[in-house]
């Protein structure tokens, strides 16, 4: 989806962590104040969203809020660190007592009249929100997620979704999960319309009160507003390869600030032209059994996993275009493929590794098969040699074809990618005119991908 001008909104910032993960390297102050290159985590996070026009700023509060107040102040002041204008308007509002990750929401519900953006201090992030925003006009739900895949899914927020994007699952931490399921994550990014707050089942007049457990009420953003929309038509899930980052632990502190050293945060958010190594499936990435028709049968090829994760770490994204006439010929049905590609999810994030997007062609010109479904058996634009599936891509995430790679084991793979524009490598040894031959998926990795 292409971004269609800007949005404006407000946008609120739930800024009252007490950051206890990485308390280790900052103690003394909130964590939205950590500095990164230099500058506070929540003043790079202000600076994307004015350069995007989203000016109009509620902040949430609390522990050492006076800190972030003080730095900030109304917006309209000019950065210690740069010298520059903030150059946007901030309200606040202090909670006295902790509300939870959403209770400071029923209290501000009037400044809220008309749908906004809903955001994490502490998440490091670099995104496209009128592209974001654009999304969750045209589906016309009530609340759009920003979702994306991960290195640690199996510990994350999974989202389950249909072709459309409506969320029909929310699977968090504790929920039991399928053996084998797609990385999309929630990233902690959203859309909402504020009627939510009046529907649910929250008593708005009773959040930071003292509940019968002598403990002030507290508000769940996931678990007690957003979850129960799962299934109801009313939640979607916009998907991006985009940067978004929980800086939530000393680990993650310090692979932010090298992203942005390296300018890795700011070169993946979409309105920059992206770069793509384009991934056959099997042969590739999995033992190749010819037509794969049995989950049974698939089994990561060596050493792939390392070489995803070195592609996602290049700031590459990696993307699966496959050829799948076994649906076609009635052999395998979408809901079976599905399942195949959510082992192959769930294996590479395992072990640390994700796939930004999976594009398949269902069609099979060729006729006569037992069980065929006649409605995809014709000459299709996305079947490789042809390059469609490339195309969308390109179209989907801005990408630049000449600077990307097509990466497989056999002449329609090369052949795709050359009619794409891309630069080829080949695993095995015939010659197609492809631009480099390798070993494996990690040869390529580690010889051409720099």
């Amino acid at each position: 989806m292409r971004s269609r001008g800007k949005f404006k909104m407000k946008t609120v910032i739930m800024a009252g962590g007490k950051g206890t993960r990485i308390s280790s390297v900052a103690s003394d102050i909130p964590k939205p104040m950590i500095k990164i290159e230099g500058k506070p985590v929540l003043e790079h996070e202000l600076e994307c969203l004015r350069d995007q026009g989203l000016t109009d700023i509620i902040m949430t509060v609390s522990h050492l809020g006076n800190i972030i107040m003080d730095y900030f102040g109304d917006g309209s002041g000019i950065s210690p660190v740069t010298g520059k204008p903030f150059g946007v308007h901030i309200e606040y509002y202090f909670e006295k007592e902790p509300l939870g990750n959403a209770g400071a929401l029923f209290k501000i519900r009037d400044k809220l009249d008309s749908d906004f953006l809903l955001l994490n201090a502490d998440a490091v992030f670099d995104v496209d929100f009128n592209r974001f925003v654009a999304f969750h006009k045209e589906h016309g739900g009530l609340v759009t997620l920003f979702t994306h895949p991960n290195s640690h899914p199996y510990d994350s927020g999974l989202i389950i979704a249909d072709k459309s994007g409506s969320v029909e699952k929310w699977l968090a931490k504790e929920d039991e999960r399928p053996e084998y399921y797609r990385n999309r994550v929630n990233a902690g990014l959203h859309v909402i319309n504020p009627t939510i707050l009046d529907h649910s089942e929250i008593d708005a007049d009773k959040v930071g009160t003292v509940g019968e457990n002598g403990k002030p009420i507290k508000v769940d953003l996931d678990r007690q507003l957003l979850k129960p929309l799962a299934g109801t038509g009313e939640m979607f899930c916009y998907d991006s390869p985009e940067y978004v980052k929980d800086m939530g632990t000393p680990e993650r502190y310090y692979s932010v600030c090298e992203d942005y050293r390296t300018g890795r945060v700011s070169g993946k958010n979409l309105k920059n032209k992206q770069k793509a190594v384009f991934l056959d499936r099997d042969g590739t990435i999995n033992k190749y059994v010819g037509f794969l028709r049995n989950i049974d049968e698939f089994e990561l090829r060596d050493g792939v996993a390392d070489a995803i994760k070195k592609i996602n770490a290049s700031g590459y994204l990696a993307i699966v275009v496959t050829n799948q006439p076994v649906i076609a010929r009635g052999e395998v049905s979408f809901e079976e493929l599905e399942v195949i590609h959510n082992k192959m999810e769930t294996l590479l994030g395992i072990e640390g590794a994700y796939l930004d997007a999976i594009y398949f062609c269902p069609h099979h010109p060729h006729k006569g098969y037992e069980g065929e479904r006649p409605e995809l058996k014709f000459d299709c634009d996305c079947r490789k040699p042809k390059p469609g599936m490339l195309l969308n891509a390109a179209r989907d995430f801005n990408i630049d074809l000449s600077q990307s790679w097509m990466i497989g084991d056999g002449e329609n793979d090369i052949k795709a990618g050359q009619n794409a524009g891309c630069q080829t490598a080949l695993i095995g040894s015939e010659s197609y005119g492809q631009t480099v031959t390798v070993s494996s998926l990690k040869d390529f990795v580690e010889q051409y991908l720099k």
